[in-house]
């Protein structure tokens, strides 16, 4: 079991964002992530630093822990420049980099270009021409598209990714259209649970939404000829009806991890502590996990 971390872009760097990085690698996390957005629900009117950049800096002082999006979208990028700035974090961090990206959603990335918020299909639309150009772009050396949505023209990312044939994608889906992407693309799968019952579900109708959607995509890996166990499965808790309370204690977040580890998640993230907001929880309860937890969960499998 992978257990690992995201560290939302709200401090500055000189002002402990850099101590909050060095401090997940020092506690073992497998990868340390933050959100790609340009701001985020209760942060809106707070510091939001931007992901990339962040990442760039984190590459510079760590030397274990990976890192990543979780997750980016087409609301306000491209394929091409996005490539480019992968491509350099990549080599930055040593091959220590994973992109997590998904559809995206509503919210201020929707709107902040100036855009009408896409619908669910149009943000599905999206996803499927921007992820296959972005597969090609970080394994081709020029490449020429022309789609609906997304185009290049000699788009060249020379000489490419460290990773090879390019940095993993763990593509956020909960619907048959993304799981494809997934089973395509993919290297991870991504998800947060069923958003319909956060407010009002029970943490056992949870699991068993869990359950349903990674039936589901071992379906779909079958059906595209890909061996489901390939595939990292990666829950970012926080958005199931538990909300904050695996990270009340260590025994917990072991009873918590361990349920998910027997339905076939690989990794568990949790998210770093945000005093006086949705992600507020004690620090010493989080080290503890961090430092001891994985031992605890060594023997769990899947059920």
């Amino acid at each position: 079991m992978r257990l690992s971390t995201v560290i939302l872009p709200v401090r500055p760097w000189h002002s402990g964002g850099r101590d909050e990085w060095l401090r997940a690698e020092q506690l073992g996390f497998h990868t340390a992530y933050t959100y790609d957005h340009l701001s985020w629900r209760t942060f809106r009117d707070g510091p939001w630093y931007g992901a990339l950049p962040t990442l760039a800096a984190a590459a510079g002082v760590t030397g274990r822990i990976r890192l990543g999006t979780l997750v980016t979208s087409p609301n306000f990028r491209h394929p091409v420049t996005l490539a480019k700035e992968l491509m350099s974090l990549d080599d930055l961090s040593g091959g220590r980099f994973t992109l997590g990206i998904g559809a995206g959603g509503q919210g201020f990335d929707a709107t902040a270009l100036g855009q009408t918020p896409w619908t669910p299909k149009e943000r599905a639309d999206r996803l499927g021409e921007f992820l296959p150009l972005l597969d090609r772009l970080l394994t081709e050396p020029s490449v020429d598209a022309e789609g609906a949505f997304y185009s290049a023209v000699e788009a060249r990312n020379i000489p490419g990714c460290v990773q090879r044939p390019r940095v993993p994608f763990a593509v956020a889906a909960t619907g048959p259209r993304g799981m494809r992407l997934t089973a395509r693309y993919g290297q991870a799968w991504v998800t947060t649970g069923d958003p319909k019952i956060f407010e009002t579900g029970t943490p056992e109708e949870s699991r068993e939404a869990l359950r349903l959607q990674l039936e589901q995509l071992g379906k779909i890996c079958a059906e595209a000829g890909r061996d489901a166990t390939e595939l990292e499965k990666v829950l970012l808790t926080g958005f199931t009806p538990d909300r904050g309370a695996p990270l009340e204690s260590l025994d917990a977040f072991v009873d918590f991890a361990g349920r998910h580890i027997e339905l076939g998640f690989t990794e568990i993230v949790v998210h770093a502590p945000i005093p006086d907001s949705d992600f507020a929880s004690d620090p010493a309860v989080f080290e503890r996990i961090a430092t001891e937890a994985p031992a605890q969960l060594a023997g769990v499998r899947p059920a």
